[in-house]
């Protein structure tokens, strides 16, 4: 059975084959599905500054798929972060707030996109596998936690009465990291058959195939839904 460590190193090696133009767009999907995950959450668990990056995200939809005009957001975007509080070299005693995932999604999407980093993609596609280990830890500690209040401590502790792990909890973290890597691979394969077309699409593309692109990659691309 492959795991999902061997997903990611066949990721890192179709994304280093991919073209800049390709990784972009792949780069702001994921961005995307980020945001999207942060714009559901209940009003008070959201992070604001993620939110006032919405702006900047739909700017590099557009410029991902061909509208050159959206240069000029992006590049402010990125310089009023770089002239934040936000970006600072204090680590754990500075601000957080570029540090949540969908920020720093778009954060490092926007440097991919003005810089042709690829490393910068690799990030976006971490933080996305780092999110969904960190939603798979909150559910269990919440429901931990409801195990608590029903009184079943060995439940809570995840264990049968001779410490073993209870039954289907070990493949549990796999199966949720293996299926975000497969996601991402899906998204690229997607992204690969429209390759010739995003070819310099960062330089611009005329109307008609930015349209087309638009409706052949931002909808399946942008999708928070279960794959089968």
């Amino acid at each position: 059975m492959t795991t999902w460590q061997e997903w990611e190193a066949e990721l890192a090696g179709r994304l280093a084959a991919a073209s800049p133009d390709e990784r972009v767009v792949f780069a702001v999907g994921v961005a995307e599905r980020l945001m999207r995950a942060q714009e559901a959450l209940p009003a008070h668990e959201q992070a604001e500054y993620a939110l006032d990056l919405r702006p900047m995200l739909n700017a590099l939809w557009e410029a991902a798929l061909g509208n050159a005009s959206a240069f000029g957001e992006i590049k402010h975007g990125l310089g009023e972060y770089l002239l934040s509080e936000y970006c600072h070299n204090d680590g754990q005693h500075g601000p957080g707030d570029a540090d949540e995932p969908a920020a720093a999604a778009v954060l490092h999407t926007a440097v991919a996109y003005l810089f042709g980093a690829g490393e910068s993609v690799s990030a976006v596609s971490s933080r996305a596998v780092e999110a969904a280990d960190a939603r798979l830890n909150a559910d269990a500690r919440l429901d931990r936690g409801g195990r608590v209040d029903a009184g079943d401590s060995k439940a809570a502790d995840g264990k049968a009465a001779d410490g073993k792990a209870a039954d289907g909890d070990a493949a549990v973290p796999d199966e949720v990291l293996t299926a975000e890597v497969r996601r991402q691979l899906r998204d690229l394969a997607l992204i690969g058959q429209h390759g010739a077309s995003l070819r310099h699409a960062r330089l611009g593309l005329d109307i008609d195939t930015s349209a087309r692109l638009h409706r052949a990659l931002r909808v399946p691309l942008s999708s928070v839904e279960a794959d089968a």
